[in-house]
């Protein structure tokens, strides 16, 4: 049996990884349920892993992943955080027999240069290479590949070397990850938001300050939907 705080919990982090593809950081999480600190997120967190409706994975900021869902909820286990990051091959460890099944339904996408995820970088549009995606990756619409560079998005689960997956879009909704041109030559991976006239380009890392910039110096150029990580 879960309290209601921990129901509201479960079912924020869940709708955030169904939009996002990663989990909501501690501040959303304590914005959301209206709490006045991070340690009483700790705690519902806590309460959650030991009744097994998450797990938190190890070396990874901020990554949970969702193991079972109550019957409110709707009862079923559910993709969290984990399946939509792909590892990348180790040669000491033999790829397992589910992964095969993966590469067989696996596109191709062009890695198109890499993202900034901290300080903008001159935006790249040329295609470095190609990478194997599951198909259950993408959905409608075209896509392609980022490296990541920094270390700005690391409490959304997105590491200095990852490479991302984007849907091309050219619109966002105010907390959605994506790539943005800043002036037309300098790219960034942030979430997004509106404030009053403008744009806000924020960081997953306290180490950075959110940038706001007029509306008319920022266009998106995609939405992340997945995520790949080399070991």
């Amino acid at each position: 049996m879960l309290t209601k705080k921990q129901l509201d919990l479960l079912e924020f982090i869940h709708k955030r990884m169904q939009k996002d593809g990663v989990p909501p950081s501690f501040d959303e999480m304590k914005l959301a349920l209206d709490l006045r600190s991070k340690s009483g997120i700790h705690r519902l967190i806590t309460a959650l892993e030991e009744r097994g409706f998450i797990r938190r994975l190890a070396h990874r900021a901020r990554a949970i992943e969702i193991v079972k869902l109550p019957e409110s909820l709707g009862g079923e286990p559910v993709a969290g955080f984990t399946p939509r990051v792909i590892d990348g091959d180790r040669p000491d460890h033999p790829r397992p027999a589910q992964a095969e099944a993966v590469a067989v339904h696996a596109i191709e996408l062009p890695v198109m240069g890499r993202i900034a995820a901290g300080v903008p970088i001159e935006a790249i549009s040329h295609v470095s290479h190609q990478v194997a995606v599951p198909g259950s990756m993408i959905g409608q619409g075209d896509h392609y590949a980022l490296e990541v560079k920094g270390d700005s998005m690391i409490e959304a689960g997105i590491n200095d070397g990852d490479v991302v997956v984007i849907r091309e879009t050219s619109t966002a909704n105010n907390g959605d990850i994506v790539v943005a041109l800043i002036e037309g030559h300098e790219a960034t991976l942030k979430r997004f938001y509106r404030r009053g006239g403008g744009i806000a380009l924020e960081a997953a890392n306290p180490a950075y300050e959110t940038r706001v910039f007029p509306e008319g110096k920022v266009s998106i150029q995609g939405r992340l939907v997945g995520l790949i990580r080399t070991y």
